[in-house]
C-alpha cells in the first residue's frame, strides 16, 4: 500500500517559526505522492497489496503539539493482484461498499521535526475503519531536504479484533494483524499567526 498522510502530521510539526510568531501550520499531502502497502502472512506464501490516498491535510501548533485535519484512505482502491482474492476482500473482509474510507484524524504530535535531516516524531490520533475508532499512535521518521519533507511510517492494524472477518478457511490460514507501511511527501501550504 501507498502510505498515507500520516506524514503531513510531521511535516507540519517541522515548520519554522516566524519573526510574526507562527502558531498555525497547515500541509497538504499529494495523493499521488502517497504510498500505502500492506502485507499479510500465511504459511505458505505472502500476500502484498495497496491503498490509495484520497485527501490529506494536517493544521498543527508547534508549539503546543496540537494537531488536526485529516488523512483520506480509499478503501475501494484496495488491490494485492488478484481479482478473486481482491473482489473476496472487498466484500466479506473490509466491507468497502459499506466503508469506503478509513480516515486519520491526528490529534496530537510528540517530538520535533529538524529543517533539514532526519527527525523522529509520534503522532497519536484516531483511526476510523470499518465504522469504529481506534486510538493510534504512529511513530514516522522523517527527512528533510531543501524545504522538501518525506515520512514513513509502519504499525499493525489487528482487524479481527477491530470487527473484520478473518478469510481463513480450512485450507488456508491467514494471520489475523495486517502489517501497514507508509511513505509520503508533503508540502506546506500555510503558515500563520493565530
Amino acid at each position: 500500500m501507498k502510505h498515507l498522510s500520516f506524514v503531513a502530521l510531521l511535516l507540519s510539526a517541522a515548520a519554522p517559526a516566524t519573526p510574526g510568531g507562527v502558531t498555525r501550520s497547515i500541509y497538504g499531502l499529494d495523493p499521488s505522492k502517497t504510498e500505502i502497502h500492506y502485507t499479510l502472512h500465511d504459511p505458505l506464501h505472502t500476500v502484498h497489496g495497496e491503498f490509495h490516498l484520497k485527501a490529506g491535510r494536517l493544521i498543527l501548533d508547534p508549539e503546543s503539539g496540537r494537531a488536526s485535519g485529516e488523512m483520506v484512505i480509499d478503501m475501494t482502491s484496495g488491490a494485492s493482484g488478484s481479482g478473486s482474492r481482491d473482489r473476496r476482500m472487498h466484500k466479506e473482509i473490509i466491507e468497502s461498499g459499506r466503508y469506503p474510507e478509513a480516515v486519520f484524524t491526528p490529534e496530537h504530535v510528540n517530538g520535533h521535526v529538524a529543517p533539514e535531516g532526519e527527525s523522529q516524531i509520534d503522532v497519536q490520533g484516531i483511526f476510523r475503519i470499518h465504522g469504529a475508532d481506534h486510538d493510534l499512535t504512529l511513530h514516522f521518521t522523517v527527512q528533510a531536504s531543501d524545504g522538501q519533507f518525506t515520512a514513513a511510517t509502519h504499525f499493525v492494524i489487528p482487524y479481527v479484533k477491530w470487527g473484520m472477518k478473518n478469510p481463513s478457511n480450512f485450507f488456508l490460514r491467514v494471520d489475523d494483524k495486517v502489517e501497514i507501511d507508509v511513505q509520503a511527501v508533503t508540502a506546506l501550504v500555510l503558515s500563520e499567526s493565530v
